[in-house]
């Protein structure tokens, strides 16, 4: 039996100094949370998961969230120090942390850059404060241009910002000036999402009680097509539908993902994939920590995927990628002709403008990259 050993780590900090009105993710408001109690269970759950499968092969680690670094000073070492008890992050791997503008101060900053934290992953969204308002984010765009600065006098030089767009009452000028406000800060990747409504979020209410009144369908390709031109122009190569970054300066983490590589996921709700498993931890952080204390990992779920499943998410996760899936690899990761074994389904989309074949690798067309979930489902066979 062959073991794939995990090439990424990723930690989940699921606390928030505010719930941002369009997040799903497993998050809570930080004030009368266990926070001390959570990291030590934390440091338990990675001591017990790397004593049967050991991190000998990971090349990135990323602590997400949440927002990780709403944790004080104190709470902030003690998480980088339970890193450096099992991970060896003195050698060439990509170490990040997600931040959000105005939690970053130089204190923090010092922290992570003394524990080799070498890229910044921030929560920026929008350069427009009657937006960020909005979407309930708690930073203001002074803070933006202030954490940049601090983040680069510590001596940062990988710094990535996410941006959104087709936001509430967002206009194609608005996007176009954030555009502008990104290049001029001069840092080295940008991650460009468009807004998606997600139950169990403020936005989900306003949406079904006729109260969020996002652009059209039309604008939303129109704020795409110009994200992609701008970027181009301005060397930001893009590698994945969302992601544009200046050459060597691409996510090797978020790599793993879309190459359908292994990874181990830690904190409550985090997600892993070990070989050919996929696994979800319990989300409540009470439970997660009543896990712990009994001695146990805290695992929800844990599915084996079928060679099926496994050749599915090939497609719909390396088809985000502009490179695409490689034929080369496919076949070695399951001796199968992924040309034939696609055939229909390949065929039809190039007939549509949505494919192409460029030597080895199966491309998103430009148009393609605009209907993604489309081209995804066709992929997926009952």
């Amino acid at each position: 039996m062959v073991i794939f050993l995990p090439k990424a780590v990723y930690i989940h900090i699921p606390f928030c100094t505010q719930i941002c009105h369009y997040c799903d993710f497993n998050k809570v408001f930080l004030k009368g949370q266990p926070v001390d109690d959570y990291l030590k269970a934390l440091k338990t759950e990675m001591e017990k998961t790397f004593a049967n499968l050991p991190p000998k092969n990971v090349e990135t680690v990323f602590i997400g969230g949440g927002t990780p670094t709403a944790l004080n000073e104190k709470q902030l070492e003690y998480l980088m120090q339970t890193i450096h008890c099992f991970i060896d992050v003195e050698k060439e791997i990509e170490f990040t942390i997600e931040a959000n503008p105005g939690d970053l101060t130089v204190e923090k900053l010092k922290i992570l850059k003394n524990y080799g934290v070498n890229r910044l992953s921030i929560g920026v969204q929008s350069f427009n404060n009657n937006l960020l308002k909005a979407i309930g984010r708690n930073h203001k765009v002074e803070d933006i241009y202030k954490t940049i600065e601090s983040a680069k006098q510590q001596g940062f030089t990988n710094i990535s910002i996410d941006l959104m767009y087709a936001l509430p009452n967002q206009t194609i000028q608005d996007v176009e000036f954030a555009l502008n406000e990104f290049f001029k800060l001069d840092i080295e990747h940008c991650s460009a999402y468009s807004l998606i409504v997600e139950p169990k979020t403020i936005f989900y209410n306003l949406m079904n009680r006729g109260k969020l009144p996002l652009p059209s369908e039309d604008e939303e390709a129109t704020m795409y097509q110009m994200i992609m031109e701008q970027m181009e122009s301005h060397g930001y190569h893009q590698y994945e539908i969302s992601n544009y970054a200046k050459k060597g300066f691409k996510s090797k983490h978020n790599l793993v993902y879309w190459d359908n590589d292994h990874y181990y996921g830690f904190g409550a709700g985090a997600h892993s994939y070990i070989n050919g498993k996929r696994r979800s931890n319990i989300g409540p952080i009470n439970h997660y920590l009543k896990a712990i204390e009994k001695g146990r990992l805290p695992i929800r779920e844990e599915i084996s995927l079928t060679v099926k499943e496994q050749m599915e998410e090939e497609m719909f996760l390396g088809l985000r990628k502009t490179a695409g899936v490689s034929q080369k690899k496919f076949y070695q990761k399951f001796s199968i002709d992924v040309l034939e074994y696609y055939r229909e389904e390949i065929e039809k989309l190039i007939q549509d403008g949505l494919l192409q074949i460029n030597e080895d690798e199966i491309q998103l067309t430009n148009r393609g990259r605009m209907l993604g979930n489309i081209v995804f489902q066709q992929f997926i066979k009952d």
